[in-house]
């Protein structure tokens, strides 16, 4: 094993600079970990003449991906670029190059994970990618190792830190969406173009992530059910908050009999709850395991040095392997073939918010609807509506059948009591 250990850095954005800044600032613990130095090879960017957020000697910057790629000198490549091409390609070369390969780019990994890990076993390489999901949060690694003699029946959690700000500021100051999305974007939390993060995408990337890892079963994004916090109202916030809940957008992934539900959608959490107390840009994952039962991580989901912590507990993995001989031998490969459980097989308590006649026999007619459906009620609130001459009705169910819910929703709307269906969302727990 070499005295030195070169790295190569595709990107030097907001995770790139805390890289070098980690490697620079923590040299002599990485020395003391590893006997031997890790150093910055080279890095490809966009512009060398950009100002950055790191002193970088402008000799390591490059425009050319070949002078990483194809760097005799460089044993570990960093991407940190984003998007899904031409990360993809270049990750490929660097495998072709037999280098190990770390990665932050959940994008990537969600719709290209299984070909990347296919790759890096054929070339007896390490593909790591702890800082795809959670930020600087040690949540992968302890999913693939941790859990290895369990078998993970449920994982749910904030994963997107945009959602949960925006969230947090509606629930805590009674802003409207519109108006901490604009102080989101202004803080830096939010992209100036957010829907990614607001419509549930990113979050539903970081699912199939986890429940690829969780249940060794490859679930492609088009089946994650995904709803962002974009039509989210204040009213149902507030509502929620009477009701004893807290809403968050929530990524939701359950297995039964090797039957998995995935999900991405705005979710009422019971305040007792370990995910509602999580709050502004932080992120958590609940993992129960039915051996060892509740467990949660929680920590900053983005950041520059949370994330470059993430990335750099890779690089140093990737590091020991080489010392020892194993790089490539690691991965864990899927067992399960995917079985998406069916809408009939769904169960959730839920959320209806509905605007109805003020008159005799309203509610009696919409209970009777839902009694025939096998839906009970848990809450109800029944309040005057800004319109004239209707209510407007808030009700939490019981435990209930998705698909007599929506079969429910249906026939609300041909009800001549019932004048709109105004929200639903699903709830979890018991406030």
């Amino acid at each position: 094993m070499k005295n030195n250990v070169s790295i190569g850095l595709l990107g030097l954005g907001v995770v790139g600079s805390g890289v070098i800044k980690l490697i620079n600032d923590y040299q002599e613990s990485l020395v003391h970990q590893l006997d031997c130095n890790v150093k910055v090879e080279k890095v490809l960017v966009r512009n060398i003449e950009k100002a950055r957020q790191v002193d970088v000697d402008a000799n390591l910057l490059t425009t050319n991906p070949d002078d990483v790629l194809k760097n005799p000198e460089i044993d570990v490549i960093v991407e940190v670029m984003g998007g899904v091409e031409p990360a993809f390609q270049y990750l490929l070369e660097a495998f072709a190059e037999k280098k190990h390969v770390i990665t932050a780019n959940k994008d990537l990994i969600a719709l290209h994970g299984p070909e990347l890990e296919a790759a890096a076993k054929e070339n007896l390489c390490d593909l790591f990618y702890e800082a795809s999901v959670g930020g600087g949060i040690p949540l992968l690694r302890n999913i693939t190792s941790s859990f290895v003699s369990d078998r993970i029946q449920k994982v749910m959690g904030i994963v997107n830190g945009t959602t949960n700000f925006i969230l947090t500021k509606m629930d805590q100051e009674g802003a409207s969406y519109v108006d901490v999305l604009k102080e989101a974007q202004e803080l830096g939390f939010a992209e100036a173009d957010p829907t990614a993060d607001v419509e549930g995408l990113d979050a539903a990337r970081k699912m199939v992530i986890l429940t690829r890892l969780s249940f060794l079963t490859n679930v492609p994004l088009e089946d994650v059910e995904t709803k962002g916090i974009s039509s989210v109202d204040l009213v149902d916030i507030q509502y929620g908050k009477k009701l004893g809940y807290t809403m968050k957008l929530i990524g939701y992934a359950n297995r039964v009999d090797n039957q998995i539900e995935v999900s991405v959608q705005p979710t009422l959490l019971a305040n007792n709850h370990p995910l509602a107390g999580v709050h502004n840009e932080y992120n958590a994952v609940y993992v129960n395991g039915e051996a060892v039962g509740e467990t949660m991580f929680y920590g900053p989901g983005a950041g520059s040095l949370p994330t470059a912590t993430a990335v750099m507990s890779d690089v140093v993995s990737a590091i020991k392997n080489m010392k020892l001989g194993t790089s490539g031998k690691q991965f864990i490969e899927t067992r399960f073939k995917k079985e998406i459980t069916p809408i009939e097989k769904r169960t959730s308590k839920y959320y209806l918010r509905l605007h109805a006649k003020d008159e005799a026999g309203t509610f009696a007619t919409i209970s009777d609807l839902f009694n025939k459906l096998n839906i009970s009620f848990d809450q109800i609130i029944q309040a005057p509506s800004n319109e004239n001459s209707l209510a407007e009705i808030i009700l939490v169910t019981h435990m209930a059948s998705q698909v007599n819910f929506e079969e429910a929703l249906t026939q609300l709307k041909a009800l001549n009591v019932v004048e709109a269906i105004k929200s639903y969302y699903r709830v979890e727990g018991d406030a």
